[in-house]
């Protein structure tokens, strides 16, 4: 997928979400429509990280972009069936037990903290626990087959390359949940508006991965702006301990001031760096 098309799949999916919003602001009111803007934009800001991910792995196995978009695929339906689990648990457990919020925001402020210091370092995916585990469940090929995640040798069942890769995607997804899905709930913890945000937030997720291919060294300092939110909507959910609430449109007025700091200075410190060299 080139980057122009690419890009306009990512506006479509943007349209098509910021529409769905105005029929929430129609149907249900503008409370619940500032409800699911802060919920999209934290999933989609968050979804940064995730995807720095993928192209690491990605690039770690040496898949080409007609395999990465099938895996990619695979990856986001089964994004949507976990969210969705993910969601009605964390609800139930929200609503019965309030105190958890609080838990969730200790755990976002930590994470934050550990994506702002973390150093970039290349992992070596072929060792990962995930391959070890299923390679003592079923042979894996050396080699990729295609496009395939299953192949027959000598009469034996064996999964290829390309399925490992689906399930360190879909493991990495997981571990991404346990941050987004928290940070959401600092908005609303309506399951539909938790929900339905993940979801429009997920679907333009391939698109937005082909872009962000292309420019991922140009915006470098957006990680930071992400680690950033993940603080700040770790302190929200901590502050309801002393009864303290901030308003959903501050909310999304920090967040989008933390987004677009970390744009323009992934900007304006790379021409700085770019000149020095």
């Amino acid at each position: 997928m080139s980057t122009k098309k690419a890009l306009s799949w990512v506006l479509f999916w943007i349209g098509l979400s910021m529409c769905f919003n105005l029929g929430i602001y129609i149907f249900l009111g503008k409370e619940k429509a500032m409800e699911f803007l802060g919920g999209y934009v934290i999933e989609q800001t968050l979804s940064i990280d995730n995807l720095f991910l993928f192209l690491m792995v990605f690039s770690s196995f040496g898949i080409r972009q007609s395999s990465q978009r099938r895996v990619l695929n695979y990856g986001i339906f089964g994004a949507i069936v976990l969210r969705l689990l993910f969601i009605l648990l964390g609800v139930t457990i929200v609503n019965k037990f309030e105190w958890v919020l609080y838990i969730f925001g200790g755990i976002l402020i930590v994470s934050g903290i550990n994506m702002a210091y973390k150093q970039e370092e290349k992992d070596n995916f072929k060792e990962s626990k995930i391959i070890k585990v299923l390679g003592g469940i079923i042979p894996i090929t050396d080699t990729l087959e295609g496009d395939r995640f299953f192949v027959k040798k000598n009469n034996a069942l064996h999964a290829t390359p390309l399925f490992a890769i689906l399930l360190i995607i879909e493991f990495t997804d997981i571990l991404f949940a346990i941050d987004s899905i928290p940070a959401i709930f600092s908005i609303t913890t309506d399951p539909f508006i938790v929900y339905t945000s993940n979801i429009f937030a997920i679907l333009g997720l391939r698109s937005f991965y082909f872009v962000l291919g292309k420019l991922h060294e140009t915006f470098k300092y957006v990680k930071h702006g992400v680690a950033f939110i993940l603080i700040f909507t770790g302190i929200k959910l901590a502050a309801l301990t002393f009864q303290v609430e901030i308003p959903t449109e501050l909310s999304l007025g920090i967040i989008f001031a933390i987004l677009s700091i970390s744009v323009l200075a992934s900007v304006a410190l790379g021409k700085v760096d770019t000149g020095k060299d």
